[in-house]
């Protein structure tokens, strides 16, 4: 089993705890990740963009000149998609860009980005990450403090309405809980910044 150091909110180090091999020392499967990641893209898209065809514009109804005679290609709606302001072929049309993962699939990509930031040494463990009352700047001294990269993901055990509105007002921060953390997250920020407990119901679910 790994070891990692244990930090507090003055970046002062705590202690140790050990990481299981099966979360946080696995093999980092690339296309499981990428397959991932699509998945949370795609299902975070709206897919409500759409196009009119020629039937949905408006007017055109009468054919422009007659059919034969006037030297001109011949047309049967102004409404055609080579005409300006014409319908629009084959547009867009609204639709689900939601896809499936497998469980299995969704775990081994879990695991693999919290194997590649530990790998990275882009994981800091927090004993405890508190607050007493809304200030940003003490989150702010935290992040600091402890070597935090500019885009950070907190993870946190438990919901804490003073942590989460502290740390809402810090350009480039992202929490998420034990229960909502994703692989497009945990790739897309410089330093996960996580406290002990969740570290812990982590492995309790991922081991």
């Amino acid at each position: 089993m790994a070891e990692i150091k244990v930090v507090n909110m003055a970046g002062a180090e705590v202690g140790t705890m050990m990481l299981a091999d099966s979360v946080f020392a696995v093999d980092v499967n690339s296309a499981v990740l990428h397959a991932a990641v699509k998945n949370y893209l795609g299902n975070r898209r709206q897919g409500t963009q759409s196009t009119l065809t020629r039937t949905e514009v408006s007017g055109g109804g009468r054919k422009p000149w007659r059919q034969k005679g006037t030297g001109r290609a011949r047309q049967g709606s102004t409404r055609s998609p080579q005409w300006t302001h014409g319908g629009i072929a084959l547009g867009p049309k609204p639709r689900s860009y939601r896809t499936k993962l497998n469980k299995k699939v969704r775990r081994v990509a879990i695991t693999s980005a919290l194997s590649a930031k530990v790998a990275d040494n882009k994981m800091i463990v927090v004993d405890s990450i508190a607050a007493t009352e809304f200030k940003t700047k003490v989150m702010a001294s935290m992040l600091s403090a402890i070597g935090a990269g500019r885009k950070s993901l907190v993870v946190l055990p438990e919901k804490n309405e003073m942590v989460v509105r502290s740390l809402s007002n810090i350009e480039g921060v992202k929490v998420a809980y034990t229960n909502t953390i994703n692989v497009y997250d945990i790739l897309n920020c410089d330093t996960l910044v996580i406290g002990q407990a969740a570290v812990e119901m982590i492995q309790e679910v991922y081991a």
